[in-house]
């Protein structure tokens, strides 16, 4: 079983996002690593960029196959783990550990439309 953390968010496209104040902080779930494999690339946005909830903002690549990224939250990409720029595998590492994007949210409340850590749990086991 692949890990999940309690006090996360999760989307049904295995993104998930960690609250810090108004930031969030998303990556991919280590089920998402797991399934990928090796990975190879992580395509980002650009700070100052906009993102929108359920919209995509990027791809992850592994030897196996390209997924891409959905946004669990909206706001303006503050900052982007430029370590996956040189260290893609970091992700197959600690998925939890090494997020992809950090947003200054615009809508605090659509966390309310994703999975918490049990939630995720039995949605990954169908």
């Amino acid at each position: 079983m692949a890990k999940v953390i309690e006090g996360l968010y999760y989307s049904e496209s295995h993104e998930y996002v960690r609250i810090e104040g108004s930031f969030g902080y998303v990556g991919i779930t280590d089920y998402a690593q797991q399934a990928l494999g090796n990975v190879v690339y992580v395509d980002m946005p650009d700070v100052d960029d906009e993102v929108e909830a359920g919209e995509e903002f990027g791809a992850v690549e592994s030897v196996k196959a390209a997924s891409d990224l959905i946004s669990p939250v909206s706001g303006t990409v503050v900052e982007v783990n430029s370590a996956l720029e040189d260290e893609p595998e970091l992700i197959n590492q600690d998925a939890y550990a090494n997020w992809i994007i950090k947003v200054e949210m615009t809508e605090p409340m659509e966390i309310e439309n994703l999975m918490d850590a049990k939630t995720y749990v039995t949605f990954c086991e169908k």
